[in-house]
């Protein structure tokens, strides 16, 4: 089935996700939140999803259940989110300068589609991975070795950056938790149009072992179940991130050639 853009506002999507980690760190359930606030469950679930209608009054009722102020509830990102809210979105898609990043899990199709739709195009095609591996000077599995999670974020960003800082129109392949990041992926968002491509569970282990790779699915050393789970999951924590991109694509619903060419005209159409 295809697959269309999600049409939730940016801004009631960080929201929900804030509101959501804030309830998980305290411990509480919807439930009790909604006793607090006096908030409907119903409610604040749509809030959590990204689709709720959000007033001064529920802001400010929230802060005092999770005993911040609205400004910290808030927190910088959400206050910059809101105030590049007012502007136009043809300036923001002027900057963008012809530049697509591929988003979604490991063995989604971004590498292959994302070569295929450069040379479709006529551009230069990127892989994020192999310019973090230049700029470290070492493999990825050596970054995380010797500089942790910590450091591996702190060179995919700065390997972003200079990505973007060559004003060239591009097709970009992220890694798959680049979204984990929120001022990388808050980057990515403002300089390129973004394309989610998404896939079946078994379609992403088959191509992930095709590569000789099992993360992120490290389960993929115990059961097929156990691996689908994983996935589950680590889809779960990131969707809420991938489903704010330009377009949505499913690579499962077509065999690669019409995926080529179906994506290929989404990205001359839309």
């Amino acid at each position: 089935m295809k697959q269309i853009a999600d049409s939730r506002h940016p801004f009631l999507i960080s929201l929900g996700e804030r509101v959501r980690l804030l309830r998980t760190k305290l411990s509480m359930t919807r439930r009790q939140l909604s006793q607090e606030t006096h908030i409907s469950e119903r409610h604040l679930a749509n809030l959590e999803g990204g689709t709720g209608n959000v007033s001064v009054l529920i802001l400010v009722e929230l802060a005092k259940a999770f005993d911040l102020t609205v400004a910290q509830l808030l927190g910088e990102s959400l206050q910059e989110r809101a105030a590049q809210a007012t502007t136009s979105s043809k300036t923001i898609g002027a900057n963008r300068h012809g530049r697509i990043a591929l988003i979604g899990l490991r063995g989604a199709g971004k590498s292959t589609l994302g070569a295929m739709l450069a040379k479709d195009l006529g551009v230069r095609f990127i892989e994020t991975s192999r310019e973090i591996e230049q700029l470290a000077g070492c493999s990825l599995a050596e970054i995380y070795n010797l500089y942790g999670e910590a450091g591996y974020r702190r060179l995919e960003r700065e390997a972003l950056r200079t990505i973007v800082s060559v004003k060239e129109p591009v097709v970009i392949a992220t890694p798959g938790g680049l979204v984990s990041s929120e001022d990388t992926f808050e980057l990515l968002l403002r300089q390129c149009r973004t394309v989610w491509l998404q896939a079946k569970p078994l379609d992403h282990l088959s191509r992930v072992r095709a590569q000789g790779d099992n993360r992120p699915m490290a389960a993929t050393r115990t059961t097929q179940r156990a691996a689908i789970d994983d996935l589950k999951s680590i889809l779960e924590s990131r969707e809420p991130r991938y489903a704010r991109a330009n377009i949505a694509f499913n690579t499962s619903d077509y065999d690669l050639a019409t995926c080529r060419k179906l994506l290929l005209a989404r990205l001359q159409s839309d």
